[in-house]
């Protein structure tokens, strides 16, 4: 329940990213920007957090035995999720784009076989279901006649869901628990630098170098997104590794970011008036998040109960 609760903390930061983007996206902020800023600022963060925690020498010797995973897998969990959601936040509203990425839920308990070489926990998929439907009650309006941006948003953000439990979970399997979350956030940020560098060197060519206000407002969304809600996060499945289960409980309550996204998005006026459909969506995903978070599966737990009863 510990673990649990820190992803759900997690969430809460992790919300004030889409936000935020899709505020900046509103100002005619380049998403080329939003994405890398954010990362060059992560750097000099969790680098006094590592120092701090005494483990920068025991990042770099890991390091330098083998840069390739740190470069790959940071490129993958960073790069290839970050810039695919700044870029849908030009065509969708946030709550749009955090209900969508939930598949990560799902994802999570699929890449199973690809990460640990274990079975996929079939039974923890079912609670997904759950979330899926609040998913798709919460983005019912519009989906149906989608322009070709929306769908390219729709697909960025897919894109997003898939890679960052890949790279986290490979990452974990590299490095064996030999560093902290902390450190091994620090050491895929640097991994993905090229990627981030590239980024921002197109947007300059580009739209010219980014407005003062975006990078204040990236800075924001680096330590609330980028440093709290990411170290409650890894640090939650750091508690579960070898535990798949455990593990897509876990990436589970990172549905809670479509509850407050809409909260802060009414907050700053930023969508339109809560629905039914909304609420009913929203209510599927708390629900499902609860279920994930029981000591057992709903059908196991109805089975043992209904084997004490005999």
């Amino acid at each position: 329940m510990k673990a649990i609760g820190l992803g759900v903390l997690a969430s809460l930061f992790f919300a004030s990213t889409f936000v935020v983007n899709q505020l900046m996206a509103v100002h005619g902020g380049s998403w080329l920007f939003s994405s890398s800023l954010r990362y060059f600022y992560t750097v000099p963060l969790f680098l006094l957090w590592v120092i701090f925690q005494r483990e920068l020498g025991s990042l770099i010797r890991i390091m330098r035995k083998n840069i390739w995973p740190w470069i790959i897998w940071g490129t993958v969990g960073f790069g290839l999720f970050y810039g695919p959601l700044t870029y849908a936040a030009q065509y969708g509203p946030s709550w749009a784009i955090a209900a969508t990425f939930q598949l990560t839920i799902v994802f999570g308990s699929l890449l199973v076989p690809v990460t640990t070489h274990q079975p996929i926990p079939w039974r923890s998929l079912w609670p997904s279901v759950l979330i899926l439907s609040g998913v798709f009650l919460v983005q019912w309006h519009g989906q149906f006649s989608m322009s070709g941006q929306e769908v390219g948003s729709l697909i960025a953000v897919m894109v997003a869901a898939l890679a960052y439990p890949l790279g986290n979970r490979q990452m974990m399997a590299s490095t064996r628990g030999q560093v902290r979350a902390p450190a091994r956030i620090l050491g895929m940020t640097l991994g993905s630098l090229p990627f981030w560098i590239v980024l921002a060197g197109i947007g300059i060519k580009t739209v010219g170098p980014p407005p003062v206000w975006q990078w204040e407002q990236t800075f924001i969304v680096a330590m609330a997104s980028g440093v709290i809600a990411t170290a409650l996060f890894f640090g939650a499945t750091d508690q579960a590794q070898g535990h798949p289960v455990m593990l897509a409980k876990i990436e589970a309550t990172q549905s809670m970011e479509i509850v407050f996204t809409v909260v802060l998005a009414q907050i700053l006026h930023l969508s339109g008036t809560l629905r039914g459909y909304d609420v009913i969506g929203i209510g599927l995903v708390i629900a499902g998040m609860i279920w994930h978070s029981l000591k057992s599966p709903l059908p196991q737990a109805v089975s043992t109960a209904w084997s004490k009863s005999k």
